[in-house]
């Protein structure tokens, strides 16, 4: 088994919590969640160094329901406000998340352990979301003149009402910009949201959550609960009128079903083994770069992060050469500023996945070229960026999602090897793919099994195209965030006609036997002319 060293910096006694994370604003953003007086409490640790730090009251069935209560009486007056109005709330959070941004860094990296620079990316996603929902929602959601079934006889309109309100269960491992940027959207569309964010990250969402009031938002309109999925899923689920799930796919499913039977919508982001495709014209110096960034962002846990390189052969030693390079120049370690490229996992149980991951495919004769351990001489969750070549179809991690600083290089023969291998998955959430050759580099692209492909680049430029959705097929999951698809799925579409003296009906005194020979007449000649 080849090793290697990658640098490390950082220690637990170098990592205590940032002046900003007073006992005082984390014991206020706790006050925020849904509960009851004599409510059980549940204690976070911080990744760098298992220290405590969030303290949480627990919330019981009976408070979800309490808060789809609330909601459901806030939601009125919210719908009813001006969709102006509401994006004028959106902008003043934009603006405080980027003034309060310190905070949010200090909160994300305290509770996930990820790196300053990848806590910004949050902060800029949410800031994103908010301006363009602001700004592009007030004219998706207006009512809109659609074609009416006889040209000028019959005025059609259509309109989006909201679905009332929304369920988000957010995950741990983009604490902002999972917990933020889907309630802006259902809070655009005039919904009142109910949440339950991973309590490992709740004071991150709990954060966001007081910008938005701070911004303007109505009391009750957007509440937090916490506690296991085992408690308070079926009361979330119960009290929902449309659920927005990002997880587990085996959880989504269950969603899924559970939706399905009391007939309401359901949008899930769920797994992925996302592959990047590095072609034959490729930049290599660019394309290596690009696959550390792929790779090892959140320390790999990244719903669109890379966990499968598909290299051409006859580029492939100089890539692997200049890939292994970078990976091993990387600063893996503990800091609350922007001086380290990879930081911790989050739980106990991720860092055993990973390393229980790179250990079978190791005893069955993977080979590591670079990282393979994990590191507690730097923190408790720390573990190197590790690239393995030579995984085979019998090592777990070939074709399951291991959503750490893992990834596994595989040469290909030409174009048609490389998709076809990336595609032999069951999920189909994002893609790479490399080259110099744009048009050939598309064509690679457009055969791609996944909801996102970025051509030379990592994962950015598709998930910061904002204006364009962004979602999974196969089993990384249903339904659309961002863009248009990204507010229209928290609303009711609602067609109303209104019809002239004339329809399809004959005039009065007119049989059917005449009636139709003219009504037939005017169908060839609205097709002639082009009508739609």
């Amino acid at each position: 088994m080849t090793t290697t060293t990658i640098t490390g910096s950082g220690n637990a006694a170098a990592s205590s919590l940032p002046a900003s994370l007073s006992s005082g604003m984390l014991g206020r953003l706790t006050q925020r969640v849904t509960h009851s007086p004599d409510a059980q409490r549940v204690v976070t640790t911080a990744p760098y160094t298992g220290a405590p730090l969030g303290d949480f009251p627990v919330s019981t069935p009976a408070d979800v329901d309490e808060a789809y209560i609330r909601a459901r009486r806030a939601q009125q007056g919210w719908a009813a406000t001006p969709a102006a109005d509401r994006a004028k709330v959106l902008l003043r959070f934009h603006d405080l998340v980027l003034k309060n941004q310190q905070v949010g860094l200090d909160l994300m990296q305290a509770e996930n352990g990820k790196t300053r620079r990848d806590a910004f990316l949050e902060v800029a996603d949410a800031a994103i979301a908010a301006r363009y929902y602001a700004r592009t929602g007030p004219k998706v959601l207006a009512p809109e003149r659609r074609r009416g079934a006889l040209p000028f006889l019959t005025h059609t309109t259509e309109l989006h009402h909201p679905k009332g309100v929304v369920a988000i269960i957010s995950p741990w491992n983009y604490p902002l910009s999972m917990a933020a940027t889907d309630a802006i959207a259902a809070l655009m569309a005039g919904n009142a949201v109910v949440q339950k964010p991973d309590t490992q990250t709740a004071l991150t969402a709990l954060w966001a959550m007081d910008l938005m009031y701070q911004a303007g938002l109505p009391t009750d309109v957007w509440q937090m609960v916490i506690g296991r999925g085992s408690s308070i899923g079926d009361a979330l689920m119960n009290g929902a009128d449309y659920m927005m799930f990002t997880g587990s796919t085996a959880t989504g499913r269950q969603i899924a079903r559970d939706a399905g039977e009391r007939l309401i919508g359901a949008s899930l982001e769920l797994g992925g083994k996302n592959a990047m495709v590095v072609l034959d014209d490729a930049d290599i110096d660019r394309a290596a770069t690009g696959a550390v960034a792929a790779a090892f962002p959140s320390a790999g846990q990244l719903c669109v992060s890379v966990e499968r390189l598909y290299v051409a052969e006859s580029i492939r030693d100089e890539f692997v050469a200049k890939f292994v390079e970078r990976t091993k120049a990387l600063k893996i370690g503990a800091a609350y500023d922007f001086s380290m490229d990879v930081g911790s996992l989050t739980t106990d149980k991720q860092l055993k996945t990973v390393t229980g991951h790179v250990a079978d495919a190791v005893s069955k004769g993977a080979v590591v070229l670079a990282g393979g351990h994990a590191r507690p001489d730097i923190g408790p969750l720390f573990h190197e960026p590790t690239i393995l070549t030579d995984v085979t179809e019998d090592m777990t991690l070939y074709a399951h999602e291991t959503f750490g600083p893992v990834v596994s290089i595989y040469t290909v023969a030409d174009d048609d090897e490389a998709v076809a291998r990336a595609n032999d998955t069951v999920y189909g959430l994002n893609s790479s793919v490399w080259g110099r050759d744009t048009t050939r580099a598309r064509s690679v692209a457009a055969r791609l099994h996944s909801g996102t492909v970025n051509i030379n680049d990592a994962f950015a430029a598709a998930w910061g195209s904002i204006d364009s959705p962004m979602g999974g097929m196969g089993d990384s999951g249903l339904g659309r965030r961002h863009g248009v698809d990204g507010i229209l799925k928290y609303t009711e579409a609602q067609t109303v006609a209104h019809q002239a003296r004339l329809n399809f009906y004959p005039p009065a005194g007119l049989s059917w036997e005449t009636w139709t020979p003219a009504l037939t007449t005017a169908l060839r000649i609205w097709k002639s002319v082009g009508a739609r």
